[in-house]
């Protein structure tokens, strides 16, 4: 990509332009930097095998398409995914939106598409990113912003300095945030099993599954 200033957005004080925008690039191909309800995370369509190459080759991690999903509602969740009962369901609603990342088992259309038998997704409690996931009504890939073995990004200002020449937008925000990473758990065999432990604690979060 040979461009010397990337597009950015204030999803502050430029919510719905903002949307808009990240909803164009996301149908076009785009690549784009977004703030979450955890970290900063390269965004893109995870059907789109050039966006794959695209974030694979900007974080350095070859033939890597293993990144956490974002949805915007378990009903779009459910074209994805199989549940294995109401119980497994009931959970997902209980703990969402939340920075919890769920490791489930894909349908065989979602199987053969992404190459995997399991996904990871999270509906994120973050405005921007639920208007935006409503809208495309569709998966969107989060990742961490950095290159393969550095500490993730969260300034905006060394973000766009960094991978403004590689990305189409970067949307920011000068809100406050945590900026820890969503714990990670396997909801894929009979009970839930910890993978990472981030904002929440694992704990707490199995008090959900009932």
């Amino acid at each position: 990509m040979n461009k010397t200033l990337v597009t950015s957005f204030n999803v502050d004080e430029n919510f719905d332009q903002a949307v808009k925008a990240a909803n164009e690039l996301y149908f076009n191909g785009g690549v784009f930097i977004y703030p979450t309800d955890t970290i900063y995370g390269f965004g893109g369509n995870p059907f789109n095998d050039e966006v794959l190459r695209k974030i694979t080759r900007i974080k350095g991690k070859p033939n890597w398409r293993r990144y956490i999903h974002l949805v915007g509602s378990v009903e779009i969740l459910m074209k994805y995914v199989e549940i294995k009962s109401e119980k497994f369901y009931d959970f997902l609603i209980a703990i969402w939106p939340n920075p919890v990342s769920v490791v489930l088992n894909l349908n065989q259309q979602t199987r053969d598409i992404l190459g995997s038998e399991t996904g990871a997704f999270r509906i994120p409690n973050n405005r921007f990113c639920l208007r935006l996931l409503n809208e495309i009504k569709m998966p969107l890939i989060s990742t961490s912003v950095n290159r393969s073995g550095k500490e993730p990004m969260n300034d905006p200002v060394m973000i766009t300095q960094e991978f403004g020449k590689e990305v189409d937008a970067v949307f920011y925000s000068n809100k406050k945030s945590f900026f820890e990473a969503s714990t990670v758990i396997d909801l894929s065999g009979e009970e839930p099993k910890l993978i990472r432990e981030g904002k929440i604690k694992f704990t707490d979060i199995v008090k959900n599954f009932k």
